[in-house]
């Protein structure tokens, strides 16, 4: 089904995994198509409450494979076409999606941990806007969620200097949930995602949606966004077993409905 990457599911978890190692899980437009499409078919199945995206080797992502690249490229177009409909994949799913930061996220490789939801670092990662180097601007969303992540003044900094950062350095900005010794990596990455695969996940879904939007609500829109969200929750039956397992004083098991 893929060529490009790999997926599987397993207690819970979609894991999409970038398959392109020799050329550190650099971009090209089949792989850009593969990833959105696996975020849909992870978006749709049931089984799946969580999903982890990370890379083969030794690299997360090095971003646009330049091999892809000619001077008479429109890129505009490029990001219409393979990159723009990638990242509205991961805004659109309801489940948490976690980037697994295994190596070097750069360029557009950086942009797609940053739409994620939660990214876990490998102690030996880096994150680099390499967008500059190249007299390029940041794309993939990468400033729309950057902005979100660190404020304007140091995302203008980081875009523009295009500097190396650090595993240390991204949890100081708060570009990074948790940073995992590399002897831990896969089970620690493996426990976090499991972890969120437990919750409830309609919740967690709501909890995306009404945060995303409550940049460009007012406190009377966010209020009414709030109760509506609140009303589909409470209907929910892991609220039920939420409010049975409290009073029968023993831990929920969430199903995720």
């Amino acid at each position: 089904m893929f060529e490009t990457i790999l997926y599987g599911v397993s207690n819970g978890v979609a894991w999409i995994r970038m398959n392109r190692p020799d050329k550190l899980n650099a971009f090209i437009a089949q792989m850009n198509a593969e990833i959105a499409k696996a975020m849909k078919q992870a978006s749709r199945d049931e089984a799946v409450r969580a999903v982890v995206i990370t890379g083969e080797g030794r690299a997360f992502c090095s971003g646009q494979d330049l091999s892809e690249v000619s001077e008479d490229m429109d890129h505009g177009e490029v990001l219409r076409n393979h990159y723009g409909p990638m990242v509205k994949e991961l805004a659109a799913c309801e489940k948490p999606v976690i980037a697994a930061v295994n190596g070097v996220a750069a360029g557009a490789g950086m942009s797609l941990a940053l739409a994620c939801d939660f990214r876990l670092l490998s102690e030996k990662a880096s994150f680099v806007e390499a967008f500059i180097h190249v007299g390029l601007v940041p794309d993939s969303g990468n400033l729309y969620y950057l902005t979100r992540l660190v404020g304007h003044a140091k995302a203008l900094e980081l875009a523009v200097f295009g500097e190396k950062i650090s595993a240390e350095k991204a949890a100081e900005l708060g570009l990074a949930n948790k940073i995992i010794s590399l002897d831990q990596w896969e089970n620690e990455v493996k426990a976090y995602a499991e972890r969120l695969a437990g919750m409830p996940t309609k919740a967690i879904g709501l909890i995306k949606r009404y945060l995303n939007e409550s940049y460009d609500s007012s406190l009377e829109e966010y209020l009414e966004k709030e109760a509506y969200g609140q009303r589909i929750a409470g209907q929910s039956s892991d609220h039920r077993e939420g409010v049975t397992a409290f009073m029968e004083k023993r831990k929920p098991v969430f199903q995720g409905k």
